[in-house]
């Protein structure tokens, strides 16, 4: 049952380009009633890097909550921000722990981790099972073979970040399958030169903040994603 709430969620994509990463999420939205905005799928773990959330979304939380310890710790120890290799590994290792033994239950999520370190930009998935791997573009929910299929297609060791931007927005518009799957809210993230490694615009407050991409970007890449939307369908 667990591993089936992370293949009816909603899409999450992310792909590494030469600046930076970029993360765009499709957040289905389960009632009408409620305010954009609501139960963020993309949360912020350090200055330097976020996380997406496929599956149950409170699984998801306690996870971020796990790897904002993490980062926390690491820095206070070694006083400078923790690579994302090392938080991934280390995630990775508390979601694995809970299918070791009986009274836990494994998390009922996937999560892709992306960050900017000194080794440049990195970007990884953990599964329910805790596996971990490192990735030029990666995808999970719902759609993530077609949108897979569609990362395979681009030159990503070429594309800047706001070209990713655009064709991230491109592969969730569609995968999206209007006739069966709920509306959607389109959130979107990043970590780049742009940014100055870092994320821009806080979604949340906390020790930390999540950063999405500037308006005018998204905005343009929703249109871009609902004409290249249009064109399939007109074909």
């Amino acid at each position: 049952m667990l591993p089936k709430a992370v293949d009816n969620s909603g899409t999450v994509v992310a792909i590494k380009c030469k600046d930076g990463v970029v993360m765009g999420v499709e957040k289905l939205i389960a009632s009408k009633m409620m305010l954009p905005g609501s139960n963020r799928r993309i949360h912020a773990v350090h200055r330097h890097s976020g996380m997406g959330v496929a599956g149950l979304a409170a699984d998801g939380r306690q996870i971020v909550a796990r790897a904002k310890s993490e980062a926390t710790n690491y820095e206070s120890v070694y006083g400078e921000p923790i690579p994302v290799k090392e938080l991934a590994e280390r995630v990775a290792s508390y979601v694995h722990l809970c299918t070791l033994y009986w009274w836990l239950r494994p998390f009922g999520c996937g999560v892709i981790l992306g960050g900017y370190d000194r080794d440049g930009p990195q970007l990884y998935m953990v599964e329910p099972s805790g596996i971990s791997y490192r990735y030029f573009g990666a995808a999970i929910g719902k759609g993530r073979q077609a949108a897979k299929t569609e990362i395979e297609k681009l030159k990503l060791s070429e594309m800047t970040c706001r070209q990713g931007v655009i064709e991230v927005a491109k592969i969730i518009y569609g995968v999206h399958d209007e006739a069966k799957d709920k509306d959607f809210e389109l959130e979107m993230s990043w970590v780049c030169d742009e940014s100055k490694h870092q994320q821009q615009k806080p979604f949340t407050t906390d020790s930390c903040h999540v950063y999405q991409v500037p308006e005018d970007l998204l905005e343009e890449a929703k249109t871009a994603a609902k004409a290249a939307l249009e064109e399939m369908d007109a074909d």
